[in-house]
């Protein structure tokens, strides 16, 4: 009895942790300058496609924009918050088990660029690779799970 119950929370464990290494959850994206927490992203899982909404902002800026203004798609001139910035990621094959992209994209809202975009849960899922590309140029940043 014992040896089952040690099993089962040997197994518990295993998937606790192995459930932290997906990009679903609620983030803090990190400002590029001050290296403070800026935004909360919320990212869900919908049949293995995700995407990522703007939850909130953390810091008060009366600098910063309410609508994006500068979107081109059916995002235009609507509020960046509750907005989803990430879009149509997939997991990239079994030999990636952690790579999300395929065709996913994310919007930066701040000047209405949409990007590819791969993110990657690292530091056992605490933290989330996030790199947007156009072509070869690509630009990386590392978002904090909230707990």
């Amino acid at each position: 009895m014992m040896k089952h119950l040690i099993t089962m929370c040997f197994a518990f464990v295993s998937l606790c942790a192995s459930a932290q290494m997906t990009p679903v959850g609620l983030w803090h994206t990190i400002d590029d300058e001050t290296k403070q927490p800026k935004g909360e992203i919320r990212i869900t899982d919908s049949n293995g496609v995700l995407s990522g909404i703007v939850v909130r902002a953390l810091k008060e800026d009366p600098k910063a924009k309410a609508v994006c203004d500068l979107c081109k798609d059916d995002r235009k001139d609507q509020k960046i918050i509750g907005m989803q910035i990430l879009r149509n990621l997939t997991r990239e094959g079994k030999e990636t088990e952690y790579l999300w992209g395929g065709k996913g994209t994310i919007l930066d809202p701040n000047n209405g660029k949409v990007f590819d975009v791969r993110m990657v849960p690292i530091e056992g899922g605490k933290r989330l690779q996030v790199r947007g590309y156009i072509g070869p140029f690509y630009r990386t940043q590392f978002w904090e799970r909230v707990e």
